[in-house]
C-alpha cells in the first residue's frame, strides 16, 4: 500500500477485565465483521466467547494508516499481539520483513493447503476467508452484449470502445484492489494468453478508458450510481450481498474467461502473531479460535466472503454468486515472495503507461 496516514486508533471497549487478567490488542479494518469504527456487529458471539473462556479481555485497534505500514513503523516495539486482515498482497512483504511469528493452528487441518499457501507457506498468517475478485456488470449493460459480458476475456475490452469507457477500474498506486486486479490482469495475460501484459492497459486507453479511481469505495459508489459506468472492478460476491439486500438480478460479475476456462485472482485474508507480543500462548489459542466453526460461521453474511475452514456451510444466497469452485486461481502462478519481489515493478510499469490518461 502506498498511502500511508499517521497512527490513530478505534477501539471496541469490551467489560473491563478483573484485575490480574491480560490484554490481548489485535489490529485489524473498521469493518471487520460486518461492524463500524472497528466496532463488529458479532463481537460478543466472536470475540466475547474467547474472552469468558480464557479469561482475557480483546481490545480492538484500527490503525489510521496501513495494518502493514502500522506493523512496519512498530517494527522492535509491537503495539498488538495479533494483526487480523493482512491479505496476500501485504503478507508476503510482512513476513519478509520479520513482523510476524509462524504458526500453525490445529484448526488449520479444516482450512485447504492450497489457500495456506497462497497466503505463506510457512504460515507467518494463516487464512480466515477468501474470494475472488470480479468485474460486476449490470443487467442493462448485459443485455446490450447479448450476454456476452458474462464470459469475457480481457481482450474483448480492449477491442470494444463502449467497453473500455464503460469499465471503472482503481489506480494500484492508491488501492489495493488495483494492485489486486494488476496481478491478475497481469499473470492472466502472460501465463495464459502469452501475451505482454502492458499492452492490455495501452489498448484499453486507446479506446477511452475512464481514469482509474483512487479507491474501491469511490469506483464501486460511481458504478451504484444512476447513470454511473455500467461495469466496476470489484468481487465475485458482490451479487449475493446485492441478493440479500432484495436487489438481486440487478448486477452480476464475472472473472477472465478463455476456451471455455474462468481464470481469476483469489483474494486471502489471514491472522498472524506479532512479532513481539508477550501473549505468545493466547495468541495461539485465539488463532485457532479463529479458525473454528463458531468464527467462520459469521463469515459469510458479515464478511461477505468464503470461510477458509472448508466444513462450515455457505447461506444459501452465495448461489447468486460465481462458483468459486469453477475458477482456477492465478495465485497458483506465483509464490507470495516472487508476488512481494514482483509488485512494486509491476506497478512502476502501470504508471508509466498512465492508462485512462487519453
Amino acid at each position: 500500500m502506498v498511502v500511508v496516514a499517521g497512527f490513530g486508533v478505534y477501539e471496541y471497549e469490551a467489560n473491563l477485565a478483573p484485575a490480574g487478567e491480560p490484554t490481548l490488542v489485535i489490529y485489524t479494518y473498521p469493518s471487520l465483521l460486518g461492524g463500524v469504527d472497528c466496532n463488529p456487529t458479532v463481537f460478543s458471539t466472536v470475540f466475547g466467547t474467547f474472552e469468558a473462556a480464557h479469561h482475557v479481555r480483546i481490545e480492538l485497534e484500527c490503525p489510521a494508516g496501513t495494518l502493514l505500514s502500522t506493523l512496519v513503523s512498530q517494527k522492535g516495539s509491537a503495539g498488538a499481539d495479533l494483526v487480523l486482515g493482512l491479505d496476500e498482497i501485504t503478507t508476503p512483504v510482512a513476513e519478509a520483513d520479520q513482523l510476524l511469528v509462524p504458526y500453525a493452528p490445529p484448526a488449520l487441518a479444516n482450512v485447504s493447503p492450497q489457500l495456506a499457501s497462497e497466503l505463506s507457506p510457512d504460515d507467518a498468517a494463516v487464512p480466515y476467508e477468501y474470494g475472488y475478485l470480479a468485474i460486476d456488470f449490470n443487467s442493462t449493460f448485459a443485455a446490450s452484449t447479448g450476454g456476452a459480458v458474462a464470459e469475457a476475456t480481457l481482450p474483448d475490452f480492449t477491442q470494444n470502445a463502449t467497453w473500455a469507457k464503460g469499465l471503472e477500474t482503481e489506480s494500484p498506486e492508491y488501492d489495493i484492489t488495483g494492485e489486486e486486479f494488476l496481478v491478475w490482469q497481469i499473470l492472466y495475460y502472460e501465463d495464459v494468453l502469452h501475451q505482454n501484459w502492458e499492452t492490455f492497459w495501452q489498448d484499453l486507453s486507446a479506446e477511452g478508458l475512464p481514469p482509474p479511481a483512487t479507491s474501491w469505495g469511490t469506483a464501486f459508489g460511481e458504478f451504484s450510481t444512476p447513470g454511473g459506468p455500467p461495469m466496476v472492478v470489484s468481487y465475485s460476491t458482490d451479487p449475493a450481498y446485492a441478493a440479500a439486500n432484495g436487489e438481486a438480478g440487478q448486477f452480476n460479475s464475472t472473472v477472465s474467461w478463455w476456451n471455455g476456462t474462468e481464470y481469476g485472482w483469489r483474494t486471502i485474508y489471514g491472522i498472524g502473531i506479532v512479532r513481539g507480543s508477550t501473549h505468545l500462548t493466547l495468541d495461539e489459542e485465539f488463532e485457532n479460535w479463529f479458525l473454528s466453526g463458531t468464527v467462520q460461521s459469521e463469515i459469510p453474511e458479515n464478511e461477505w466472503e468464503y470461510p477458509a475452514n472448508t466444513t462450515v456451510p455457505l447461506p444459501s444466497v452465495f448461489s447468486a454468486a460465481i462458483d468459486p469452485t469453477a475458477i482456477v486461481p492465478l495465485n497458483a502462478d506465483i509464490t507470495p515472495t516472487e508476488l512481494a519481489d514482483e509488485l512494486p515493478g509491476w506497478v512502476s510499469a502501470w504508471t508509466e503507461i498512465d492508462p485512462g490518461s487519453t
